[in-house]
């Protein structure tokens, strides 16, 4: 059935999966892509929603490295909301509502139009392995598939379990079935593994809600959008998602359910994630609150299905449908399904090195879910990075591989191979030491030359980053160059509060100033002439106006980003001998000998690694 060996095989269609096969094809390896179910396809099994805070630079990271979630969150958006624009540039993170529906199917139209991708739809239930290289896969029914590379991207199906109230069955997610045989082969190859839980809420009938009792949450009023390419635009028309709130009276009703949870009566074992507790779980651990937000969100332009977010729960059925009819607005609600918990099999990244490829078996990459991870974006990010790598190994070329002052993709994988992680992993912008390096806006100054150069940027994106690059940093250059007379400066500094001027001075001085907009700016006829005879687009006034009142900080990381990178630079041979370092502590052999760090700032930040440890490898490494 199959007679031609591929060059990568990508396990599993979700987010990750995606993203894998799209850069593995885009970069010129012939590809398969092995799915339960090919009418799933990048399902949002959970929230309709991409980007968020940190998630939506991720986003915009996958586009500027040549990756699709961003064109498909483009495409099939119902809403779009810049979030937190009230505090400075590094903390503003794009976040779409999505057409779930739509977003699953315009996932596959790209697949299926991207060259050199194939489709198989059944369960992969084992790796072909020899001599410790990956030589493919078997599937359910026997089929053995031959690959140079194989990524694994299997999301919450590795044995996965379905929980409701007294109820569990086996499952991937609501109805469909788990996938089996993959973690019991991969333990006896010698990986260790262990458990995660997430979970998700009720949807719900929109025709049964009362949204006049709600408060209503619209899009910006001036929508932008994730994919720096043209290959999309910014959304003419928005839906509204709404707000209401739980009760002492819902809690109450909630608390009865408790007996019955397998949260609380020792079903449920493994750890979900810290930031998106269940409803049960916010009620118990913060008992002092006597209400929590729910966001009501619809699943897409055409359907009547709704997201109940905040609402996550694995409390028998009659329980939630009880409790949320209490929910103002939600009185005479109808359910299409309850929510859920569900327990799946992950492997402790720090099984894995920056590539993402196993260090026990080569060729075999992991990515998504099964490195411990939550969330649609982050997995993407996996899937694109382990993807592009699986490629460049065929290709026997240097894997790509991005450092933690380059992109929050860098300081995610960094942070699972290096700490690991024991709940499911959430990116955070609180996680990224050089977050103003970082922003959502400077994602293809950052990025998109980096992807050119291996072939998974294309040419026009690339002129695209240049063109956007020279325009912005020749308008900052105005602005250092221009004077402005106090006549035509202080009637604009008055009305804004901000000291006036008693000689002329440099427009950049002036523009610095934290009361002063590009709005105000532009009030000065030399800024309005530029921006008229340059024909600047709203992208690139946005760059210069962060690039001039932010250049004092944005200079200092990058000094602190280059101190940091030095270390970086100092490599550690694979199979260097901790245990010959004598003044090494004792908890710093045993991490550094199992993680195996491959530089001294990848050391640095193993937890337990001291200082003076750091110290010690300098040393002998002669520096």
């Amino acid at each position: 059935m199959f007679d031609k060996e591929y060059d990568v095989i990508v396990v599993g269609a979700g987010h990750a999966g995606s993203e894998a096969a799209a850069a593995a094809a885009n970069l010129g390896c012939s590809t398969l892509l092995i799915t339960m179910n090919l009418q799933n396809i990048a399902q949002m099994s959970c929230n309709p929603a991409m980007g968020g805070i940190a998630k939506g630079q991720i986003v915009r990271e996958i586009d500027a490295l040549g990756g699709y979630s961003g064109i498909v969150s483009d495409r099939t958006a119902i809403q779009f909301k810049m979030l937190n624009k009230s505090k400075g540039p590094a903390m503003w993170s794009p976040r779409v509502q999505s057409d779930r529906m739509r977003f699953a199917e315009e996932w596959r139209l790209l697949l299926e139009g991207t060259p050199n991708v194939d489709f198989y739809q059944e369960m992969v239930s084992g790796l072909i392995v020899e001599n410790d290289e990956i030589r493919g896969v078997k599937t359910s029914l026997g089929i053995e598939v031959r690959a140079k590379a194989v990524v694994l991207t299997n999301g919450t199906f590795l044995n996965g379990l379905i929980h409701i109230g007294e109820k569990q069955f086996g499952g991937g997610r609501a109805g469909e079935r788990a996938a089996t045989g993959i973690t019991e082969q991969l333990i006896d190859f010698g990986f260790d593994s262990g458990r995660m839980k997430t979970g998700t809420p009720p949807r719900v009938d929109g025709r049964s809600l009362d949204y006049s009792k709600m408060i209503e949450q619209p899009g910006d009023d001036h929508p932008e959008k994730f994919s720096y390419t043209d290959l999309t635009k910014p959304l003419k028309e928005q839906r509204s998602c709404y707000m209401t709130y739980t009760s002492n009276e819902v809690h109450d009703l909630l608390r009865e359910g408790f007996d019955r949870s397998p949260m609380f009566n020792g079903r449920i074992k493994s750890i979900g994630p810290r930031y998106c507790p269940s409803i049960e779980d916010k009620i118990n651990r913060f008992a002092d609150k006597d209400r929590h937000q729910l966001f009501v969100e619809p699943e897409g332009w055409n359907t009547v299905e709704v997201y109940v977010n905040g609402f996550s729960t694995s409390l028998p059925e009659d329980v939630q449908f009880k409790a949320l009819r209490s929910v103002v607005g939600f009185e005479n609600v109808k359910f299409f399904r309850p929510g859920y918990a569900i327990e799946y099999d992950y492997f402790p990244p720090t099984q894995l090195t920056h590539t993402l490829e196993t260090k026990l078996v080569s060729g075999l990459f992991f990515a998504g879910q099964i490195n411990g991870t939550t969330g649609y974006e982050e997995a993407a990010s996996q899937g694109l990075m382990a993807g592009m790598n699986a490629a460049l190994k065929v290709k026997e070329q240097e894997s790509f591989i991005l450092k933690r002052s380059e992109a929050y993709i860098g300081v995610l994988i960094d942070d699972l191979i290096t700490k690991g992680t024991e709940e499911p992993y959430r990116m955070f912008t609180s996680r990224a030491e050089y977050r103003t390096l970082l922003r959502q806006d400077n994602a293809d100054f950052r990025l998109t030359p980096k992807a050119h150069k291996i072939g998974l940027a294309s040419d026009d994106r690339m002129k695209r980053m240049e063109d956007k690059e020279k325009k912005s940093s020749a308008f900052v250059q105005f602005f250092k160059d221009t004077s402005v007379s106090p006549e035509e400066a202080n009637p604009v500094l008055e009305a804004n509060n901000s000291s006036l001027i008693n000689q002329s001075g440099k427009m950049f001085k002036l523009f610095s100033r934290p009361q002063i907009a590009l709005e105000d700016i532009k009030h000065f006829k030399k800024v309005s002439e530029y921006i008229q005879e340059h024909n600047l687009d709203k992208e690139v006034l946005e760059q210069a106006e962060i690039q001039v009142k932010y250049s004092g900080y944005i200079e200092k990381e990058k000094n602190n980003a280059d101190k940091l990178n030095r270390l970086e630079d100092i490599k550690i041979p694979k199979d260097f001998d901790y245990t010959k370092l004598k003044s090494l502590s004792f908890e710093a052999c045993e991490k550094m000998s199992k993680i195996k760090p491959a530089t001294i700032s990848q050391a640095s930040r193993i937890s337990g690694v001291s200082p003076s440890d750091i110290s010690v490898l300098l040393v002998y490494m002669g520096r």
